[in-house]
């Protein structure tokens, strides 16, 4: 029979885990977040494209890639949400512009899970005392009905008694400006009986951002601007006229026009060409 205070301090130990051991933050630029047990899994390779194929969000890019600049020198920067349209390069924005930052200064990024939100608070207690500068990075970023995640995310942006550390700052990207669905918010604005403050404490997460970055559909010129840069850039040879008869047909058959579909066909494009990417 197991002895019960053994039993106890092993569930004792599974709430409570211990100490992550400091990882060589020389030895990569990027890690990943994981839970269970808690570890900075570095990243050799990130999966990312270019800035400068990164057609259609000039504005976004030069707002964010400032503000990185500026954190990376140590300056004041704010934590930022790229929010919109899903396929625009929200995502492929924030990895690239944190390649072009680190060229220049020691810049590390960490990517986070949304589920793994509530165990942030052990991970800047960790990147608190590095010496190394963070940009924490939460992809596809949004919360449910009854989701409780959102409360712990307050404590990266600007909540808590410790606050954020100087050396981190926090990029989220969503389909959502809000970060909650439209209907979620407006059912608690409809049955409460102060509407006001029912949907404040969700809305006021978005409002922590200092940046709001909008990303909205491209136009078929932008669209098909991706593709030749992707061509370019790859040594992908066609014809404007295929490319363009070929490119409006597979929008088509998506239903839609973004720079995801656009790598997806020049995917397509490169292996039936024998490229390989």
């Amino acid at each position: 029979m197991t002895d019960p205070m053994a039993r106890i301090a092993d569930a004792l130990e599974r709430m409570s885990p211990p100490p992550l051991d400091a990882p060589d933050f020389g030895g990569a630029d990027a890690f990943v977040w994981h839970v269970s047990p808690d570890r900075l899994q570095p990243v050799p390779t990130v999966n990312r494209v270019e800035m400068n194929l990164l057609v259609g969000i000039d504005r976004s890019r030069d707002t964010l890639l400032e503000n990185t600049r500026q954190f990376a020198r140590g300056l004041p920067a704010n934590n930022a949400l790229l929010w919109g349209a899903r396929g625009m390069g929200k995502s492929s924005l924030v990895k690239a512009i944190h390649a072009e930052v680190a060229k220049d200064a020691p810049l590390k990024i960490v990517e986070v899970q949304r589920e793994d939100l509530p165990s942030i608070g052990r991970l800047l207690r960790h990147l608190r005392a590095a010496a190394h500068r963070f940009v924490l990075f939460c992809d596809d970023l949004s919360f449910g009905h009854d989701d409780q995640h959102y409360k712990s995310l307050k404590a990266v942006l600007d909540g808590g008694i410790e606050g954020r550390p100087d050396n981190v700052v926090f990029y989220a990207t969503s389909n959502r400006r809000h970060l909650m669905p439209r209907d979620m918010i407006e059912n608690e604005r409809a049955s409460a009986i102060s509407p006001t403050e029912a949907t404040e404490e969700k809305v006021s997460l978005s409002d922590r951002f200092g940046l709001w970055l909008g990303f909205h559909p491209c136009t078929q010129d932008e669209y098909l601007a991706m593709i030749r840069g992707y061509c370019d850039a790859h040594g992908v040879e066609i014809d404007d006229a295929t490319l363009r008869s070929e490119a409006i047909e597979w929008q088509a058959t998506r239903g839609s026009r973004s720079g995801r579909v656009a790598w997806q066909y020049f995917t397509d494009l490169a292996g039936r060409r024998g490229v390989a990417l």
